[in-house]
């Protein structure tokens, strides 16, 4: 607020109390010329007396310093304490003098009159403020019509004729035809369509972005050329006027996973912790989380220099060693861990892309299984804490090389059961480099067509930070040997993600850009399982994290073998790579398979037998 809106203020409001008390005088007196006149020509010094205290006690109290066109009702009782404050003094001194510079009973009259004035001013300055803000802009249609929608229009209404709101929607029965701030609740979310086209609107805003909600209102907008944003909480709202567009995330329907903080700085702070493929989606993440946890000390280690020196940029200002190696590099990797002798390690790094690694055997098996055993033994050797295995859904029932690499990671670390060492397995991972979200961007922004595998290729998908957050969880409540996984609710369509994408970015699937289905590629599931043949899941302790229960191999396990494997693996041999990791692991076969669904406590083979799955083993080649 400017000084001169200041200085104006406070000259209305002695002017207001001024008045209010010739006011009270004259209602008290019943306007009475002759007995008004013993009030006011021989003590005109009470009147300016009293407004000059309240201006006073105003500006101590601050109300002078606080914006009208925001003016709520904590405004409103700070003018109440203000008037009240000023008025004591002088009604004790009216009553001891029994009422010869005032009537006695007029000062409580002229304290209603002045409150209601002084406030009233600044309440006809919001009005006129937000009737400016009601012009001809953008016209919105908020969804929602609850504490969220009502701050949401609040908000919007200040926005000086930018934005129109012309209605909401909400389905809560009692609310149609309600009216806040003088905008009216038009009908049910089911109604959007017609309330869209019939009042000509150009946005709808979400005002709670509930993930079931979010998914109505994407399939009730289907064909409307309408943008779609979404508010962010109260909260947030209260510290700044963002809108954000939806996200292709707000479309899982599941609820984020909440941090054990305490359990997790428990073996973080003041630790050197260790990331390997830093560089990366899910390395990267891992990076910022951990940050916040006050490490000793935090190295990123990655071959991509690119990548390795853009999350040290982000992180710089936290206590952290950049390292350039391989993973596979013996020397290196040992002079890293004798160097810095990390505690925790969290092992990231991995070649991830199936058709890829379907195509370079021999590199899958060197950098996915014979890297991450280095970093194992390294960090038994030197002894690490806690080690932390990134694994996949695709390692159950693999059929593909990348598949079947994890899952021999899986098995080794299972198999040595050291102490602090667990595996975490989760499934796809939204906006991580080479996922299909971006690759589905690109191909929108290009005006089509967007390429899906299959009509029914489905996935388990979760965010970056929910990835990671698992990751934290996991290692918290790990013991040594475990396996853990992510109730990742239920699985999305492929070709539904890229449907709603489409329309997020305000197309029309199939009319304005053209889906085309491209065939399975090799090493492709048409559908994602969770556990494999033999394992039993368990409730881990922690919200939506499971415990799965895997047999170990053999003690003989996996022997020879492994060394051969080794040695395929250095010359270049990609067949006889994937000849020994069938023999090693049993279940790696090609194929697309449809699993089954799986409740805690069950295993594979008990859940087969339920009826819900009986004629669904049906195997189709890629």
């Amino acid at each position: 607020m400017s000084s001169r809106t200041k200085v104006g203020l406070a000259l209305g409001d002695f002017f207001l109390v001024m008045l209010s008390l010739v006011g009270a005088v004259a209602l008290r007196l019943d306007f009475d010329h002759g007995a008004m006149a013993r009030f006011l020509d021989p003590v005109a010094w009470f009147y300016p007396s009293v407004a000059a205290t309240v201006v006073f006690v105003f500006w101590l109290l601050g109300i002078y310093h606080k914006v009208w066109r925001y003016a709520g009702v904590s405004d409103l009782l700070s003018i109440v304490a203000g008037v009240t404050i000023a008025f004591v003094p002088f009604q004790v001194a009216v009553v001891f003098t029994g009422g010869a510079v005032f009537p006695r009973t007029s000062l409580i009259v002229g304290w209603f009159i002045a409150v209601a004035g002084c406030g009233g001013i600044r309440f006809l300055l919001r009005l006129a403020s937000e009737r400016q803000g009601t012009g001809i802009g953008k016209r919105v249609l908020i969804v929602g019509a609850g504490d969220a929608g009502e701050a949401v229009l609040r908000d919007l209404r200040r926005s000086a004729g930018r934005v129109q709101v012309v209605g909401l929607v909400d389905d809560q029965p009692g609310h149609r035809g309600l009216r806040i701030h003088g905008v009216a609740v038009l009908g049910s979310v089911d109604d959007l369509s017609e309330l869209v086209e019939a009042l000509a609107v150009s946005q709808v805003i979400l005002a709670q972005p509930a993930p079931a909600l979010v998914r109505r209102v994407v399939d009730g907008l289907a064909g409307s050329q309408v943008e779609l944003r979404v508010a962010p909480g109260l909260t947030e709202l209260a510290e700044a006027n963002l809108l954000r567009e939806v996200r292709i995330e707000d479309l899982l329907e599941r609820d984020p996973i909440r941090l054990d903080m305490e359990g997790v700085a428990s073996y973080l702070a003041g630790r050197t912790v260790l990331v390997t493929g830093a560089g990366g989606s899910i390395g990267s993440e891992i990076c910022r989380q951990v940050s916040k946890f006050s490490p000793k000390l935090l190295i990123l280690l990655g071959r991509g220099e690119n990548s390795i020196y853009e999350i040290s940029l982000e992180l710089r200002e936290h206590k952290i060693a950049c390292y350039i190696a391989d993973v596979r590099d013996p020397s290196r990797m040992r002079s890293l861990f004798e160097l810095y002798k990390p505690e925790v390690v969290f092992h990231a790094a991995a070649h991830k892309h199936v058709p890829l690694m379907e195509a370079n055997p021999s590199e899958a098996v060197s950098n996915n299984v014979f890297g991450t055993l280095q970093v194992m033994e390294l960090s038994r050797e030197h002894g690490v804490e806690k080690f932390i295995l990134l694994s996949t859904d695709k390692a159950v029932n693999p059929c593909s090389v990348m598949g079947a690499t994890k899952r021999m990671c899986e098995l080794l670390l299972v198999s040595q059961r050291s102490p602090g060492f667990v595996a975490v397995r989760f499934g796809n991972v939204l906006g991580s480099r080479g996922s299909v979200i971006p690759t589905f961007r690109r191909q929108i922004l290009r005006g089509g067509p967007v390429t899906v595998t299959d009509p029914e290729m489905s996935r388990y998908f979760m965010t970056i930070p929910e990835a990671v957050t698992l990751v934290l969880q996991a290692a918290a409540i790990s013991r040594g040997g475990e396996l853990y996984i992510l109730d990742m609710g239920q699985p999305v369509k492929i070709v539904d993600l890229a449907r709603n994408l489409i329309r997020l970015s305000g197309f029309e699937p199939d009319r304005d850009i053209p889906i085309e289905f491209t065939g399975i590629r090799p090493g492709e599931k048409l559908r994602e399982g969770l556990i494999n043949e033999g394992e039993q899941t368990a409730p881990s302790g922690a919200p939506k994290i499971m415990k799965v229960t895997t047999a170990p191999p053999g003690p003989d396990w996996p022997g020879s073998q492994l060394e051969e494997l080794r040695q395929a693996a250095e010359r270049d041999d990609g067949e006889r790579c994937v000849e020994l990791i069938q023999q090693l692991l049993g279940n790696f076969k090609t194929g697309v398979e449809v699993p089954v669904e799986l409740n805690v406590g069950q295993t594979l083979e008990q859940a087969k037998e339920s009826p819900a799955q009986q004629g669904i083993h049906a195997h189709s080649e890629p």
